[in-house]
């Protein structure tokens, strides 16, 4: 495919990118190959999933430590319960839409904002791209809102990009569905939420972490919000040094996760976890 047709090709091409994909590889490649992966690879994977909540939770506002995000089960009215709940429902949700965002990633997307709202949800603002006039509420995010005809156009571009496929590596695509949606912010609410839980579909269903054991969620909230907000201001300004520095803080973030979860295997191996 050209990089006419397949437009980020041409930021693997960028200073540094194809250092971070190479290096996200062969991180990835060494968690999968750890020995307690051949027996436990199941309890690696839901660990995984809920450090990766508590991660994304802690970038929209709700940073709970993991212990308390493992013992509750209320996640009822509170501003940051409400949050934590939403996460936890996101990283379970984004399994089962595998097979499905290839063929229709703007439907997964409604998907994932539905479920992120769950039962608070009110009338029709639920599920679909915001309208002109309709207010957003994204905790921390304060770069300037598109207006709703760019939202559905550069949405509409998005889906078919995902849709036709290409040769950009896994952590490309990644970032850009995850900085494009942050950009975006569709929805009247968790938009943060939705658009981490995207970049984990990418990144499961592009086959770099198919059993959902890196959960980049833990690597951004790891390196902290105002570094992960600087890089995406990077992402905000498209010039090529912006790009790549939001790639290569995806890429980190990944690294991060990768390195969560091996620390997790040591632990089973041990008996101490």
């Amino acid at each position: 495919m050209s990089s006419a047709s397949d437009p980020l090709a041409a930021l693997a091409g960028l200073p540094g990118v194809a250092d971070s994909v190479d290096s996200v590889r062969k991180a990835v490649d060494r968690v999968y190959g750890h020995r307690v992966m051949r027996r436990r690879s199941g309890e690696i994977t839901s660990e995984a999933a809920l450090r990766g909540a508590r991660g994304s939770a802690a970038l929209s506002g709700a940073d709970w430590a993991l212990e308390e995000v493992r013992r509750r089960t209320d996640f009822g009215a509170e501003p940051e319960a409400l949050t934590v709940g939403a996460a936890l429902r996101l990283t379970a949700e984004a399994g089962q839409l595998l097979s499905i965002w290839r063929q229709s990633p703007l439907r997964v997307l409604a998907r994932l904002h539905l479920v992120a709202v769950g039962s608070t949800a009110e009338g029709d603002v639920v599920g679909r791209p915001r309208l002109a006039g309709e207010p957003v509420t994204e905790p921390l995010v304060e770069a300037p809102l598109p207006g709703a005809d760019e939202v559905a156009g550069r949405l509409d571009g998005l889906s078919r990009i995902i849709i036709a496929g290409g040769s950009a590596p896994a952590l490309v695509t990644a970032a850009v569905v995850h900085g494009e949606l942050l950009a975006l912010r569709p929805f009247a609410s968790y938009n943060g939420l939705v658009a981490r839980a995207a970049e984990r579909i990418v990144l499961i269903n592009s086959g770099l972490d198919p059993k959902a054991i890196c959960p980049a969620e833990v690597g951004h909230a790891e390196q902290g919000t105002e570094a992960y907000l600087t890089a995406f201001e990077g992402y905000l300004s498209g010039t090529p040094e912006g790009l790549a520095a939001w790639i290569g803080h995806c890429g980190r973030a990944i690294e991060l996760g990768v390195r969560e979860s091996t620390a997790v295997c040591e632990a089973l191996q041990r008996g101490a976890a």
